[in-house]
């Protein structure tokens, strides 16, 4: 097989042609043609007591079966059901992405020509294919001096997700209730485990309003204009929580208070999910290594 290597430093290398015996992935393989392929993300965290926790990992699995139902084939176009798989699992030694209670918020680029899922489609699955099409609205959103991108939906601009992350947003809402929420679970949202895990935190705590319901851009102009925008947060397993600060919609840019607000429930979340993920704090939300 001819093999031409490139790098943003390099460019093209030297082709080299080699066995197909020395490749650990065959270049026929359906999941370079077809994109039947999956991925979970989880971490594993070394706590204060020297001890390895993995933080919720059955959430894991579980949604790793669903995607590995979703992503078989069916017999069409001269593609097969699959009857082999390859389990690869890499491990890299990572930090925390930020130091507890301190971190800088992001820039979103809202925009409904591009969206990152749809009604009937494999949004609520971690498929690789998902991502890949997302890379080109990132390279926009960056051109535009914004970080991230915030995936609309529909006519009305629903409100999704924010890059590869998920979204919640802390707020006083129409009936005059403080109410943290987050887009349902309608199979075009990521079910995520921090997304989870900060909803089953806040119902526990009992302070406010939990909710997962729709949320569009209309809403929420609406409440920045009657100052009743508390906090907008992304949530994930790498960053775990990810203050907002601007939307750039129309081009419109929304300044979006979370900072000036402290961000005092972003950075509860993220100390107590730390606390547990650390060892810190025991909880059943944690399994050891031994």
């Amino acid at each position: 097989m001819l093999t031409i290597e490139w790098s943003m430093a390099s460019g093209w290398e030297k082709p080299h042609i080699k066995p197909l015996e020395n490749l650990s992935l065959h270049p026929a393989s359906s999941s370079l043609h077809y994109a039947v392929e999956l991925f979970e993300g989880m971490k594993a965290y070394r706590g204060v007591d020297g001890k390895i926790r993995l933080f919720r990992p059955t959430l894991n699995m579980n949604r790793m079966v669903r995607s590995a139902q979703r992503a078989t084939l069916p017999p069409s176009l001269g593609v097969k059901k699959p009857t082999k798989a390859l389990l690869y699992v890499i491990l890299s030694p990572v930090g925390p992405y930020f130091a507890s209670g301190s971190f800088n918020p992001i820039s979103l680029w809202a925009d409904p020509k591009y969206v990152r899922a749809w009604k009937g489609g494999t949004g609520d699955c971690k498929l690789g294919g998902n991502y890949g099409s997302s890379i080109y609205a990132q390279q926009e959103a960056l051109e535009l001096g914004c970080q991230q991108v915030l995936w609309l939906y529909g006519d009305d601009h629903q409100i999704t997700e924010v890059g590869t992350m998920n979204l919640f947003l802390y707020w006083i809402n129409e009936d005059g209730e403080n109410e943290l929420a987050t887009p349902p679970l309608d199979g075009i949202i990521l079910p995520g485990v921090t997304r989870q895990s900060i909803l089953d935190l806040a119902c526990n705590w009992g302070e406010f309003k939990v909710s997962e319901r729709y949320i569009t851009m209309s809403d929420l102009m609406a409440a920045l204009e009657e100052n009743r925008v508390k906090e907008m947060f992304g949530a994930g397993t790498a960053c775990i929580v990810c203050p907002i600060s601007k939307i750039l919609y129309k081009g419109k840019h929304l300044h979006i208070p979370t900072m000036e607000n402290g961000p005092q429930l972003t950075t509860r979340f993220l100390n107590k999910l730390n606390d547990i993920q650390y060892g810190r704090e025991d909880s059943d939300w944690t399994v050891l290594v031994s």
